[in-house]
């Protein structure tokens, strides 16, 4: 017999974020790294934004506000860079704080992108965004392709990220 006041509801909620790289010609005056899952990539170009440009934790506030319904990127985020604040951590957190009730449960990132190389970052990421949400990093997974190079992220011009977010929350 089940305990209704325990009772959960399975929820889940896509996010995407994709941005360019700084043009070689501005990557040394651009004077910033690569910042990807709050990892800085050394050997790279960073991505194009008025942000740190991380575009997978950029991914992962977009699946946070799918849950709650609370936008998080565009106004919020741009009146925090006008206030210089372009760690993407802080939107990530600006997100979570609007969960209430609702428990993620787990994480999966899927990126499409030719550079950098994924298969040396990939556990740094996975335990970077592990502490950020607060979750066991074996519930935050992360694969990456070129895709074949068939679109501009798997030519190299660029990051591509989809997150999804699976959550619970108290049924009603």
């Amino acid at each position: 017999m089940s305990d209704k006041n325990n009772a959960m509801i399975s929820i889940a909620a896509i996010g995407q974020d994709s941005h360019c790289f700084v043009p070689q010609a501005d990557w040394q005056a651009n004077n910033r790294p690569l910042i990807l899952g709050g990892v800085t990539v050394e050997g790279c170009p960073p991505l194009l934004g008025n942000s740190d440009a991380d575009v997978i934790l950029h991914a992962l506030t977009n699946a946070v506000s799918g849950l709650t319904g609370e936008r998080v990127l565009g106004m919020a985020a741009d009146d925090l860079c006008r206030k210089g604040i372009t760690d993407s951590r802080a939107y990530v957190m600006l997100a979570l704080d609007s969960l209430k009730d609702i428990q993620l449960t787990h994480l999966s990132f899927s990126i499409e992108a030719k550079r950098p190389q994924f298969a040396n970052i990939i556990e740094s990421m996975r335990r970077e965004i592990a502490t950020l949400v607060q979750l066991p990093v074996h519930h935050v997974t992360i694969t990456a392709t070129s895709g074949e190079e068939m679109t501009a992220f798997g030519r190299g011009e660029g990051i591509a990220c989809i997150c999804i977010a699976s959550a619970v929350l108290p049924a009603f």
